[in-house]
């Protein structure tokens, strides 16, 4: 495992002293590569807090340009850089904040031509995307290489969020089979939502990668800002799921890469 340089004990010193956190966390933090799609309100400061905790690789993917009215949740922009490719400048931003952290900036939405190569170069994948055409192409690629994924979106003052262990919990099909009409120019937001739901997020994956703490394996939190309610629905697998299923494809056509898991079949 990766040893830590005599500037990251210092820098991390204070999450180290967390119970069941300590050293040993901080090393697998630093080993982990986690790809971050949709990097704007939510992505891209759920991004942030994976930097300044010490995650050694960040994938971050995001199409468009920056626009004026994602000033009111971006935290990672500027406002000279409106009409200017978003995920350069969230790389610039969290380069600048922590330059121990490796940054790839993707200047792409998730596709069909580009999901399986950045799924495989991750070690979990957090989605953050502003739609479910991305987010459904995210979670079977997830689930097709055994890669856990953090799930969370957010519309007006609501939210969710839940950890996908492929083969082990529900997976976005199992919990959405059914895909809400999302218009990704006109859904309301404020910037403090989707900043509170990046926390969490952030705080899912490092729960994940460490093993610190229990994320939230097969529960859905469900979120009320209005009224500041915090609810945890149990959630199950759909063994006739098309993606995560029993008959699903990828039972019969694991590769190499993917038969290391125990699930494999």
């Amino acid at each position: 495992m990766i040893d830590l340089t005599p500037t990251e004990l210092e820098r991390y010193r204070r999450q180290m002293m967390l119970p069941n956190f300590g050293e040993m966390a901080q090393k697998r933090l630093k080993s982990a590569t986690v790809l971050v799609t949709g990097v704007g309100g939510l992505g891209g400061t759920a991004a942030l807090y994976l930097a300044v905790a010490g995650v050694g690789k960040l994938i971050l993917v995001r199409g468009g340009d920056l626009r004026l009215d994602d000033m009111n949740r971006q935290v990672l922009m500027t406002d000279d850089w409106v009409n200017k490719p978003r995920v350069l400048k969230a790389k610039e931003t969290l380069q600048a904040i922590n330059p121990d952290v490796q940054i790839e900036a993707v200047f792409d939405y998730i596709t069909k031509d580009n999901v399986d190569s950045l799924v495989q170069s991750a070690d979990m994948a957090l989605d953050c995307a502003h739609n479910f055409a991305e987010r459904d192409l995210l979670n079977e690629a997830c689930v097709r290489w055994r890669k856990p994924m953090v799930e969370a979106a957010m519309d007006g003052m609501e939210a969710y969020l839940t950890t996908i262990i492929p083969g082990v919990t529900p997976c976005l099909s199992c919990l959405f089979p059914e895909k809400p009409v999302w218009d990704k120019r006109a859904f309301s937001v404020l910037g403090a939502v989707s900043g509170t739901l990046a926390c969490l997020t952030a705080l899912e994956a490092v729960k994940l990668i460490t093993g610190f703490s229990q994320p939230l394996l097969s529960q859905l939190l469900t979120i009320d800002l209005h009224r500041m309610e915090f609810a945890k629905r149990r959630s199950y697998r759909d063994r006739e799921c098309p993606v995560c299923g029993n008959n699903a494809p990828w039972r019969y056509s694991c590769s190499k890469q993917v038969e290391t898991t125990s699930n494999c079949k």
